[in-house]
């Protein structure tokens, strides 16, 4: 199953009410989240709403986990412990639909750093000259820098 990561890259400043709306439904309200979403119609349609204001695309097994080992928090900002295997068996579940961050009792959400070295692109243009919208595969180049 595909899964796409959302982040948004714009602030909070000048939104229109519905994109905030919809910011708010994907859980983007601070620049640099980041959420984890199913390939499907509804999502789709919130992204490219909301593509001024986020970066999205397709991300591989390997970047989820280097999300999920270094950002993922549970409630109380604790962070997540978890051993070698079952953080693999985590990951094959959640890739198949079969599991869900709730079994974990971690966040939805992920919160990033800014890219280290600096944005490449423009945040203010839209693919391919920018940052901002679908990145496709590029996305795990830029969530790597931001972990």
């Amino acid at each position: 199953m595909v899964k796409y990561i959302a982040m948004r890259i714009r602030g909070t400043v000048d939104v229109p009410g519905d994109v905030e709306a919809t910011l708010n439904l994907l859980r983007l309200r601070r620049k640099f989240a980041a959420v984890i979403l199913e390939k499907n119609q509804v999502n789709m349609g919130m992204l490219h709403k909301a593509k001024d204001y986020i970066s999205f695309g397709e991300i591989d097994q390997e970047t989820f986990k280097q999300l999920l080992l270094k950002r993922a928090k549970k409630e109380g900002e604790k962070p997540l412990e978890i051993a070698g295997k079952a953080i693999e068996e985590f990951i094959q579940k959640f890739w198949d639909n079969k599991a869900k961050f709730s079994d974990l009792k971690i966040k939805p959400f992920f919160r990033l750093h800014p890219p280290i070295g600096g944005f490449k692109k423009s945040t203010r243009l839209s693919a391919p000259k920018g940052l901002l919208g679908y990145q496709g595969e590029k996305i795990n180049l830029l969530v790597k820098k931001m972990l």
